[in-house]
């Protein structure tokens, strides 16, 4: 099981309930998916880094979580992603919406797979 920064932990208890228990299934998924990653806060939000390279940002908003993969993550799931408003590699995901795990969890081992060819360069 990776290491939890304190800091994560302290950033998702100050929300609401229900946006602590999807900024907690954010955190929960990345963590199955990329066990290697490491967690820290950058940017004022949960940060992922698998092989020193960033993998995946995440947070939380009044209306909206916002999931941070980097452009070209992003760019990969264009079609996918094109009923959400959209930032230059981000993506806002509606509280009052269900997430799209699937998509997210597609994602997120996308950039893994990114890293992972970084890595082997």
């Amino acid at each position: 099981m990776p290491l939890a920064d304190p800091a994560v932990d302290t950033y998702i208890l100050q929300f609401p309930a229900e946006v602590q228990a999807r900024l907690s299934a954010f955190r929960e998924r990345i963590q199955s998916l990329v066990p290697d990653a490491e967690e820290s806060m950058a940017y004022g939000m949960p940060a992922y880094k698998l092989h020193g390279k960033p993998l995946v940002y995440f947070a939380a908003f009044a209306k909206h979580i916002g999931f941070y993969t980097t452009p070209t993550g992003h760019a990969a799931f264009a079609n996918e992603l094109a009923a959400y408003k959209q930032g230059k590699g981000s993506v806002q995901f509606p509280l009052h919406e269900d997430m799209p795990w699937t998509l997210i969890e597609a994602i997120i081992l996308f950039r893994k797979q990114e890293n992972e060819q970084y890595q082997r360069k």
